[in-house]
């Protein structure tokens, strides 16, 4: 079994995106329809029966957050209420039960603090990313839901999620769909990225960054951009974002949508055509992992799109950018309930 990670093994400046195994993690238990009181463990393997129901079955959802360090060396957490409430919805989905969303936010606190030391630097873009997940571990060969579970939030420092950070790449349309029209796309569920996993591939081998996922019913409109959620800034001022319930409703996107009003443009979600992406004069990705990545160009049918520039980031993609940072690592003022603080003592 390989050595615990330590602080001195990173370089904080050239962090990739991948797994560390860290110090501490939380878990609790689901048993007898309720919820064990969790705490700090730090063995990384877990022990699990060979026919639990998420191996077959796949009752498995997680989340996707981050921890960052701020100028005054406090650390900052965002919108984790927003995953504890997103990660119920999902567990309504895949009929599992959910766990309470102030445990959720204490089991995140508890996670950042207790591997205070992995958190990056300000100033190094870099953060500590937090993936909290739950799974099936009822033994079983028949399909029904588990009455037993697992939950469990681990640690890993990262720096960005796109090699060569803010900067636009290429993507493609396909012709496979990442989730049904009445499935499970409005759930952050295992299967939805491993459905995911051949469109990908196929892209990154044609020399794009990813795939541009379209509608499951009509193969016209717009749902994701690989594993980020998709925006473009109409020429005449509109920040738009595909509305559909067979996509992950990302916090990244919900934010954008706020904050997109104080540069002077229009919050909208609405169906977006992949005929009419000329419209826009910037495109960009979102989400927690990938922040805000720009666009700068789509290929469809073999016709590429190209928008704001395949080099520069669009100015107002930067301006967002700028500002969704800023108030993550705690440099500008966050709208009420945004930020919480970690307690490192």
């Amino acid at each position: 079994m390989a050595d615990k990670a330590k602080p001195t093994d990173f370089d904080w400046n050239d962090l990739g995106f991948a797994y560390h195994d860290l110090p501490y993690r939380y878990r609790a238990y689901y048993k007898d329809g309720k919820w064990s009181d969790g705490g700090l463990e730090t063995d990384s393997y877990m022990r699990v029966s060979e026919a639990a129901q998420s191996f077959h079955y796949g009752q498995e959802i997680f989340e996707g957050a981050k921890a960052y360090r701020r100028k005054d060396g406090g650390v900052n957490l965002f919108r984790p209420n927003m995953n504890a409430q997103r990660m119920n919805r999902s567990a309504d989905r895949l009929l599992m039960p959910h766990f309470p969303e102030d445990k959720f936010i204490d089991a995140m606190k508890q996670v950042v603090k207790a591997n205070q030391e992995f958190v990056p630097p300000y100033g190094t873009g870099a953060t500590l990313y937090l993936r909290p997940f739950f799974f099936g571990t009822t033994p079983m060969v028949g399909v029904h839901a588990a009455s037993d579970y697992t939950f469990e939030i681990f640690a890993t420092p990262v720096g960005a999620y796109y090699k060569g950070g803010l900067a636009p790449t290429a993507y493609v349309t396909g012709s496979l769909d990442r989730a049904a029209h009445a499935g499970t796309g409005r759930a952050k569920a295992a299967g939805n990225y491993a459905s995911s996993l051949l469109p990908g591939d196929e892209a990154h081998k044609a020399g794009f960054s990813d795939v541009v996922y379209l509608d499951p019913r009509l193969h016209e409109n717009i749902e994701e951009l690989g594993s980020a959620n998709f925006f473009g800034i109409t020429k005449d001022g509109k920040f738009q974002t595909p509305k559909s319930p067979s996509i992950l409703p990302s916090i990244t996107k919900y934010s954008l949508l706020a904050l997109a009003p104080e540069f002077g443009l229009i919050p909208e979600e609405t169906t977006i055509s992949i005929n009419d992406i000329d419209r826009f004069a910037e495109v960009g990705a979102m989400g927690t992992a990938a922040v805000i990545s720009p666009v700068g160009s789509i290929t469809h049918q073999g016709k590429k799109h190209v928008f704001y520039s395949e080099t520069k980031v669009g100015p107002y993609t930067q301006k967002l950018y700028d500002r969704l940072t800023g108030i993550q690592f705690g440099d500008e003022p966050a709208p009420e309930g945004w930020i919480y603080d970690v307690p490192l003592k």
